[in-house]
Formats: structure tokens, C-alpha cells, sequence
């Protein structure tokens, strides 16, 4: 393990008094923040790299808490079409076309993108099959992950190439846990993540929520995303999607639910109640045309908000940038300015993602005894100018973007150093990815959306 100072930064801390600091050094030794000081006054000991911050921000990297690195492939592929129609017509069939090799690719392109984008962290759901090889995607690169294979085993229009039995489902999730789990030191964990209500039996849920408590990790699914959805579960279970998940013992600190857009009062004071953790995916949500969450009032309430880009196809890209953007933008208009903050979007991308993980203890600020997951920006461009006299906070969250980000450090490990990735051969993953969405489009028999 080595030792690196990050020297002379500015630095957003995310500590608990909301600390930014001027010009200040970080010691990292191996994968731990041992100590933040003045510049110039901390360690005389022997560092294995210097990265020089002054005039540069450095803050805590982003935690996406829920997207699918499996369908980065096929980003483009499914545009301009709502949640059912999405996954009916395009999105299940290319997943079901997937062999491990293209499921490898996908994820590294994700990865790369995330990376370069100043996220350190993600909750990711994989398909049926093949998820061993996302796993293997993510060891080598760096990220921090917590994910798991996606189980689906009920639904008349789920395709054959993705449906399996309840008994399969399971022991495979159970040896992919078993496998990866806690993985290069806790870097690695591993989810239950049952599709949604629509797509699994209630004996699936059940098991999951008893292996889930078992083994002490997440589960990681949709609620509630799309009004079609809801009258489908209606028509099956007899009862609202957040209803039938507490009937089933499936709302808790360890659950984490994308999207909630379609929700009554009862089901957010259920989702407050029982500590279940929601993630705001906007762009996804807006794209897809499922609706606009009442995350304002579920903040209010104190329901535990995360963000998340969701998958590369219903959003085009894994920007946790645009994403604070637009949570920051769409609830205005209803709600009046200053319905969502800067602050509190930063948060939301930033510690809401740590408590969704359940590793707040470990990530989600600058602080001695975290582990050492941080980015740096270059915030000395136009498109960021003026630089004085203007609020950080607010320049991070609606004036910053993805290519502002210059190191992204993870866990001690830099994967980006000065926009150049360590741990990825970027040409290499575009590469491999073009030639294997080629091969997913034969299998599938879905049409390529176009040519360029």
C-alpha cells in the first residue's frame, strides 16, 4: 500500500460541520485518509506520490446508488420509448442476448465513464446471467461496487433468455455472493436484487428477504417507477407497490428502492417509518416519461434520498453531474426556488449514497480514518468563471460537469490522474464494446437503432 499526498486544495470535507477548508494537504496511506492539515504543516514522513491540488477543488467522490452496468452496451438503443414498451421491446431481449464477454465490456464502459466522471461508488443490478463477469469487470478497475445478479422469475412477457426458476435464482445469487462478497477488502459487496414486484414470485421475495437479513446485505430493486407498473402489480398482488413489499417484509435500512415517482402518503410515511432507502434517478425518469418524485416532500418527511443515473439506455449517460443538475431543476417549477439547494443535492450525491451502501461509517466525506475515495476538479474554466466571490457548493452542483474532473482516486487506489486512466485502456474498452453490441444485436433480433 502507498502513501500519497494531495497538497494545498480546496477542500469540500462532507464532514458533519460541512467544513471547506483553504489550501489544505491530505496524507492518504494506503486506503485510509490519515490526516487533513494546513498546507505546508502536516507529515515530514516519505509519500510515494505528490498530487499537487492548489487551486483546484478536492472533495469526496460521487456515489451513484443505483445503475445497471450491464446495459451501458446499449446506450442508444432503446430511446423514445416508455418503462414497459423500454424493456418489452428492447431492453429484456438485448439482455437476454448478453454472453459474458459482452457483459464484461459493458461494465468496463460504464466503469470507464463513471470513473472519468468523478463517481468512486456504486449500487449496480446486473441480468439473469453472466454476472460473474461484471464482477470480474469491476475488481479490475478500481470502482467501489456493490452489486448482484438481477432475478426474475415470474411475468408473462418476461422472455424466455431471462427467465429462470425460483430455485436457480437463488443458488446462483447465493455463489455469486459467496464469491464476491466483501471482496479486496470490502470494495466489493455483494446485493439480492429481485427486478421488481411485476417480475418475481412472491416466494422469491420472501427467500431473498430471509437470505438477504441472513447474510447481512442489501437488497437493491425498483418501486413504483411507472403508473403501468402499479396497475399491473394492482391487477396481480390486489395492492400498491410499496403495500406489497412491507407484506412482505421487504422495506428496511437494508432495502434500497430506484425510482418511487407514483406514491401516496402512506407509502412515503412507510418508507420513513421503516428507514428504506429511495433513489432519485431524474434523467432516466424524464427521458422514460415515468414522472417526477415528490423528493422534496420526501426529504421533508425524512425519507433517505439518494441519486442514481440509472442505466446508459434511458438516460444516454452515467453523469453524476447532470444528475445533481436536474434533481436541483425539475422540482422547482411546482415547488417554487428553493424547493431542492445546492446543499442538499450535493448531499443526496454524495452521503445519501454512502447510507444507501450502509458504509456512511467508511465513505461519503473527507475525514482521518475514512477510506480514501476523493476527486479532484480543475474549476479554473470558463464555463465555471467567475471563481471568486461565488458559492463552491453551488458552482459544483450547477455550473461543474464531469470533464472537469482531473483524479479520482478510490479506496487509496488513483484510477484517474490528471484525466488519464490507470486502471482502464479506454481505447481498448470502446473497442471491444463496439465489436460486442454487434454480436448482442444478431442474437437478439432487435434491429440496431442506426448507423454512424
Amino acid at each position: 500500500m502507498s502513501k500519497i499526498l494531495i497538497r494545498g486544495g480546496r477542500v469540500v470535507t462532507m464532514n458533519e460541520k460541512q467544513e471547506i477548508l483553504e489550501c489544505a494537504d491530505i496524507l492518504i496511506d494506503g486506503r485510509t485518509i490519515v490526516s487533513i492539515t494546513p498546507m505546508g504543516e502536516g507529515t515530514r514522513a516519505t509519500v510515494d506520490m505528490i498530487i499537487d491540488a492548489c487551486g483546484k477543488v478536492v472533495m469526496p467522490g460521487f456515489v451513484q446508488s443505483h445503475v445497471h452496468l450491464c446495459q451501458t452496451l446499449f446506450r442508444g438503443q432503446a430511446d423514445d420509448l416508455e418503462l414497459m414498451d423500454w424493456l418489452k421491446l428492447r431492453i429484456w431481449p438485448l439482455e437476454g442476448a448478453h454472453d459474458k464477454d459482452s457483459i464484461y465490456w459493458s461494465a468496463m464502459l460504464g466503469i470507464t465513464e463513471l470513473i472519468k466522471g468523478g463517481t468512486t461508488s456504486i449500487i449496480d443490478m446486473e441480468t439473469v446471467h453472466h454476472t460473474d463477469s461484471a464482477f470480474s469487470a469491476i475488481a479490475a478497475s478500481g470502482i467501489r461496487a456493490t452489486s448482484g445478479k438481477v432475478m426474475m422469475d415470474y411475468g408473462d412477457d418476461v422472455p424466455p433468455s431471462l427467465m429462470e426458476s425460483t430455485e436457480d435464482s437463488l443458488n446462483e445469487s447465493e455463489a455469486l455472493l459467496k464469491k464476491w462478497h466483501m471482496h479486496d477488502g470490502g470494495r466489493i459487496r455483494y446485493a439480492f436484487a429481485p427486478r421488481f414486484v411485476v417480475s418475481c414470485t412472491d416466494r422469491l421475495l420472501m427467500r431473498v428477504r430471509d437470505m438477504a437479513r441472513a447474510e447481512g446485505v442489501l437488497v437493491h430493486t425498483h418501486a413504483s417507477e411507472n403508473r403501468g407498473e402499479i396497475e399491473l402489480v394492482m391487477a396481480d398482488r390486489g395492492m400498491r407497490n410499496i403495500k406489497c413489499l412491507k407484506e412482505l417484509g421487504l422495506l428496511g435500512p437494508d432495502v434500497v428502492l430506484a425510482h418511487c415517482i407514483w406514491l401516496d402518503d402512506d407509502e412515503m410515511e412507510l418508507l420513513r417509518d421503516s428507514k428504506t432507502k429511495v433513489v432519485h434517478c431524474p434523467s432516466s425518469n424524464l427521458k422514460l416519461a415515468s414522472g417526477v418524485a415528490k423528493i422534496p416532500e420526501m426529504l421533508d418527511m425524512g425519507v433517505f434520498v439518494s441519486l442514481g443515473a440509472d442505466g446508459a439506455p434511458c438516460n444516454n449517460n452515467l453523469d453524476a453531474f447532470l444528475e445533481m443538475r436536474l434533481a436541483a431543476l425539475i422540482h422547482k417549477p411546482r415547488l417554487g426556488p428553493t424547493a431542492m439547494p445546492a446543499a442538499t443535492v450535493l448531499e443526496m450525491a454524495i452521503k445519501g449514497g454512502a447510507e444507501a451502501m450502509g458504509i456512511a461509517d467508511e465513505i461519503g466525506s473527507i475525514e482521518p480514518g475514512k477510506r480514501a475515495d476523493i476527486i479532484i476538479l480543475d474549476l479554473n474554466q470558463a464555463h465555471v468563471a467567475p471563481t471568486q466571490n461565488v458559492d463552491l457548493v453551488s458552482r459544483i452542483v450547477y455550473e461543474a460537469s464531469a470533464a472537469d474532473v482531473e483524479t479520482t482516486i478510490v479506496d487509496g487506489r488513483v484510477l484517474m490522474h490528471e484525466t488519464k486512466l490507470t486502471s482502464i485502456n479506454e481505447e481498448e474498452v470502446v473497442c471491444e464494446a463496439n465489436k460486442a453490441l454487434e454480436r448482442v444485436l444478431r442474437r437478439s433480433g432487435c434491429a440496431p437503432s442506426g448507423k454512424g
